[in-house]
């Protein structure tokens, strides 16, 4: 047996073991395998071999089951790790004009002390052209082992002072550690004119990280005198289920149900709190939208179904499945689908999403803008938000109620 079968069989294998529909689409997995293992059997070239496995998930009907390659096994890593050798850029797509665009810098990094701003355009890397590029292609040109060089061209963009002139920039790469986290303190002036204040968290994705952040942040901001928060799930994909749940607990207390799994055998197992202990109990708002999946929707769910939060925005995404991710004998990974899973109130949100309570129309989901605050004291980028508006009439509503759900 070759390299390319020996993965072929191991995620084969998995399969039968874990994936959560015991039919496996109703089809016969063993002959599956045969068939698979015939149209490999010429096959040279490892892109071609995942192609081919790729092909044979594609029958479970499931789309989050899926195999990648070393290289975007240690990518993924990296982002859930909160490690990586690169220059600390976060880019993105720009819906509008298809253009690359920095959502944020990482504090300190190279790329923030060459003075690449949010909203920057990238345009070239290393002499090629990003047109049709998109975010994960470019980003895995940007990274590589600390020492190298990268040269970049970017256009300034909306939030730079200067004109918009196409500048060269030659940034050294280094090891980079980052939070999804940022944070912000909005004064708020409240129905009967007092200046309150509300701390703002936006969290990114759930990495490994996300937990211990959140707390550092929270507990910032309750020295400071925050009294009602905002959380920003807002196109955060998910990440680490761990993390969802680890950060469900800085806000509850308790024994609460956090999210009920179903297995393949369709049994029910709560997700319980082990004698919680919430950081705060202030008045919380939790922004979603559409891109809000995962463990982003356990999150969300957790917190208002325990009565904790409000919710305010559009309906998430919809992703009521759970993977586990187990990397294979030659460094690529297989994410299977082995369970499903309910709110604590018991909704199935697969396919349907979480509807919020408040719904808002948000003018900067599109915006570059929207994404990460550098300077975590300032609010001045969160006042155009409408949504951001709207949570905070919600937190006057509760504290008028004198309830701190």
């Amino acid at each position: 047996v070759n390299r390319v079968q020996r993965t072929l069989v191991e995620a084969w294998g998995l399969i039968r073991e874990t994936f959560v529909d015991p039919t496996f689409n109703h089809q016969d997995w063993d002959l599956k395998l045969q068939q698979t293992m015939v149209e490999m059997f010429p096959l040279n070239s490892a892109d071609t071999a995942y192609t081919k496995i790729s092909a044979m998930l594609s029958t479970l009907g499931d789309p989050f089951t899926r195999i990648i390659s070393p290289k975007e096994y240690q990518s993924f890593r990296i982002e859930s790790d909160g490690n990586l050798q690169g220059v600390g850029l976060f880019i993105s797509v720009e819906p509008t004009t298809g253009h690359l665009v920095v959502l944020s810098s990482v504090e300190g990094s190279p790329a923030a002390r060459a003075g690449i701003q949010d909203g920057d355009e990238l345009v070239e890397i290393n002499g090629e052209r990003l047109d049709g590029v998109d975010s994960e292609a470019a980003a895995q040109k940007l990274r590589g082992r600390a020492g190298t060089t990268v040269i970049v061209k970017v256009q300034n963009g909306i939030n730079s002072r200067s004109d918009s002139a196409l500048r060269e920039v030659k940034l050294s790469r280094e090891k980079i550690k980052f939070s999804p986290i940022s944070s912000a303190i909005i004064n708020h002036k409240t129905p009967d004119g007092r200046v309150t204040k509300t701390g703002y968290v936006k969290l990114r994705e759930f990495s490994q990280t996300a937990a211990p952040d959140m707390e550092n942040a929270i507990h910032q901001m309750e020295d400071q005198g925050v009294h009602s928060y905002i959380l920003d799930l807002r196109n955060n994909p998910g990440g680490l289920v761990k993390a969802g749940l680890e950060v469900a607990q800085i806000w509850l207390d308790g024994d609460e149900t956090l999210v009920n799994a179903i297995d393949r055998e369709g049994n029910m197992q709560p997700i319980n709190m082990v004698d919680g202990h919430a950081i705060t109990h202030d008045p919380l708002v939790v922004l979603v939208n559409e891109g809000s999946a995962s463990a982003s929707e356990i999150l969300a769910g957790a917190l208002h179904d325990n009565g904790r939060a409000i919710l305010v925005g559009h309906k998430t995404f919809g992703k009521g499945r759970i993977q586990t991710v187990t990397e294979l004998h030659d460094g690529s990974a297989l994410f299977v689908t082995v369970a499903k899973y309910l709110s604590p109130a018991l909704h199935d949100i697969d396919k349907v999403g979480i509807t919020p309570d408040v719904q808002c129309t948000t003018d900067m989901l599109t915006s570059p803008k929207e994404s990460v605050l550098k300077n975590k004291s300032s609010s001045s980028s969160l006042e155009a938000d409408s949504c951001i508006l709207v949570a905070e009439h919600e937190l006057d509503v509760q504290e008028s109620k004198g309830t701190a759900s």
